[in-house]
């Protein structure tokens, strides 16, 4: 059954590529996005499109509509160490004005972008939902702060929402895919050398207590991620709000996949090893039984050679 759904966000990489999935399965699509950090060509086809802030939502939203997806933030964990309050005031602050306009309108279901940063340095992996959450960065410490204020949405309101915590998200569908400026993801790095626009990769440390002394993280495709979120719409219960581990279990060290991207573009990577970065945890793996079992949630794309190839392929598309 199709509905109409605000996906908050919608013109960057994640929130793009969950749109795309949204109409493609029939349902009628918005997407509110500043633009700060998106793209107008991002936004699907199929869906309409309004410029605006996620703290204006209430200007657009109405009972015509059945969810919210909120994928609105800034997400840069170095910038926020340097600039929290700018992540306060628009990851905090501007989800605090959606929850009211959704209250307003009595739009009762929501499924929130949140993050693996909220957990901070594990105690444990791969690592649960139940998990400590201790943030190192202002950019985790707020989306946590934004999953403790759906909590008290759903107990005293009877919002139905679902946060899904990603690991890294990492490839490309069709023509949408990672177009960060600037680029802090390692994959789309990686790339870049192979393109020429880099000369060497950056491998921040080659001390850590892993096989290969770099940092070992759990990668998860795109178009995974993305039908994760429309079994999460219809997970949405009234009054709860389920937390959701998303990643794929396994774990990759910087090092290899830069030898996959070696492999797949059939180019020479050339590294240069450098600190350690403040806050980087040696291993990160997520967990995913949560979704599996409460979402039906299925990843079929976890092979690290074809999210590589996706990538590459969007990334010759672009040109740049």
């Amino acid at each position: 059954m199709s509905g109409k759904y605000l996906v908050t966000g919608g013109a960057g990489y994640v929130g793009s590529v969950v749109a795309q999935h949204l109409v493609e399965a029939g349902h009628e699509v918005v997407v509110l996005d500043n633009l700060s950090t998106g793209f107008r060509e991002g936004v699907p086809a199929g869906a309409a499109f309004v410029e605006g802030d996620i703290r204006d939502a209430a200007k657009w939203l109405d009972s015509s509509y059945d969810g919210v997806l909120h994928f609105a933030a800034f997400s840069q964990v170095g910038e926020s160490v340097q600039k929290p309050e700018k992540y306060w005031d628009n990851n905090v602050g501007g989800t605090m004005a959606l929850l009211g306009a959704m209250r307003e309108a009595g739009v009762r279901r929501l499924v929130f972008s949140s993050t693996a940063a909220t957990y901070g340095e594990p105690e444990q992996v791969p690592i649960p939902e139940t998990a400590p959450t201790r943030p190192t960065s202002p950019y985790g410490a707020s989306k946590l702060a934004v999953d403790h204020m759906i909590t008290g949405e759903a107990q005293a309101h009877g919002l139905g929402a679902v946060s899904l915590r990603y690991f890294n998200v990492a490839g490309a569908y069709g023509a949408y895919g990672e177009r960060h400026d600037p680029e802090s993801h390692l994959i789309p790095l990686v790339l870049q050398v192979a393109q020429g626009r880099r000369e060497a990769i950056s491998v921040y440390g080659d001390d850590y207590p892993t096989p290969d002394g770099t940092c070992v993280r759990d990668y998860i495709h795109v178009a995974d991620l993305a039908e994760a979120h429309l079994l999460a719409l219809k997970a949405a219960t009234p009054g709860e709000h389920l937390i959701c581990n998303l990643g794929n279990g396994n774990g990759f060290s910087v090092r290899e996949v830069i030898e996959t991207v070696r492999k797949v573009t059939g180019h020479p990577i050339p590294e240069v090893v450098a600190p350690r970065r403040g806050g980087d945890p040696a291993v990160l793996v997520a967990s995913a039984a949560t979704a599996r079992e409460k979402l039906g949630w299925n990843p079929s794309r976890a092979d690290l050679e074809g999210i590589v190839a996706d990538a590459w392929t969007f990334a010759q598309q672009r040109g740049n």
